[in-house]
């Protein structure tokens, strides 16, 4: 019987082998300075972090570790935001995986855990939007030179997340009760196919919902929502299934355009995780 580590790493890695998942890495597709071996490699690098949060470890010190190892492969960022997502989930799955226990996990969270969350960025080039003028203090590029900032206004890592929104979709999931993240463990379980079609499928499902928040940071809010409006008519059509090709081509699309829906795979692999602790999606 896997643990709950065991789960997130399968769940990162099936979250990275499931195709066509367009304008992300997976399987059958790299990109130009991201390859799917970063991310294999990344994925064995999280190990400690995330055995760390099984544990009992408060999140900010196993999200930082965890992305410390994931961070030693040659691609750089794999899997940031769905670290994210993930530390809290392992955490919450030693007491309970249920809404409310994750809910009371990121609740629980401190000024030293967004300290830690700090210094993460350290490890690894994460992609963010240029914060407000009278933000910039709290601006989390700066990474450990922010913390005297942080710990003078008393910040956890939740209401550092919790600015975050509604422009970033992972820290969404923390204060909205990682909703999308159960939803898409619901439509995993009632999906047809493999482990690894299912992973695609809620992928494509997830980016019809709603526009991708890195998508729409990168590239504007107009190119979101029609990435969006193309995921929701092939979503429509079952595509998936009934016109694999059409979704093949819209994936290699995306990676021609340099399109990269990146939030909606964190959220996939957060939706893995509770699929496979929940034993609704057999490997």
């Amino acid at each position: 019987m896997r643990t709950p580590a065991q789960n997130a790493q399968l769940a990162l890695l099936l979250e990275v082998a499931g195709t066509p998942k367009p304008g992300n890495v997976d399987r059958r597709r790299d990109l130009e300075d991201l390859r799917f071996e970063h991310f294999l490699a990344g994925t064995i690098g999280t190990q400690r972090g995330l055995e760390m949060a099984e544990n009992g470890a408060a999140v900010g010190p196993a999200f930082e570790r965890a992305v410390a190892g994931m961070a030693d492969q040659r691609g750089g960022n794999t899997q940031f935001g769905a670290l994210l997502l993930l530390v809290p989930l392992v955490r919450a799955a030693a007491e309970d995986l249920s809404p409310p226990v994750v809910e009371s996990v990121v609740e629980g969270t401190t000024v030293a855990d967004a300290a830690a969350f700090y210094s993460a960025f350290e490890r690894v080039d994460v992609f963010v939007s240029e914060p407000p003028a009278e933000m910039e203090p709290l601006d989390v590029r700066r990474g450990a030179d922010a913390i005297p900032a942080l710990e003078e206004r008393g910040l956890t890592l939740l209401d550092v997340l919790a600015a975050g929104v509604p422009g970033d979709d992972v820290a969404r999931e923390w204060v909205r009760g990682f909703e999308r993240s159960f939803t898409a463990a619901e439509r995993l379980a009632s999906a047809d196919g493999t482990a690894l079609d299912r992973s695609a499928a809620v992928f494509l499902s997830l980016l019809a919902d709603r526009p991708d928040t890195l998508v729409a940071k990168q590239h504007g809010r107009d190119v979101a929502r029609e990435v969006s409006r193309r995921a929701a008519d092939l979503s429509e059509r079952d595509a998936v299934r009934t016109d694999r090709e059409a979704v093949e081509s819209f994936a290699d699309e995306l990676v021609e355009r340099g399109i990269n829906p990146g939030t909606t795979a964190d959220v996939t692999a957060a939706g893995l995780f509770v699929a496979l602790e929940r034993e609704v999606l057999e490997v």
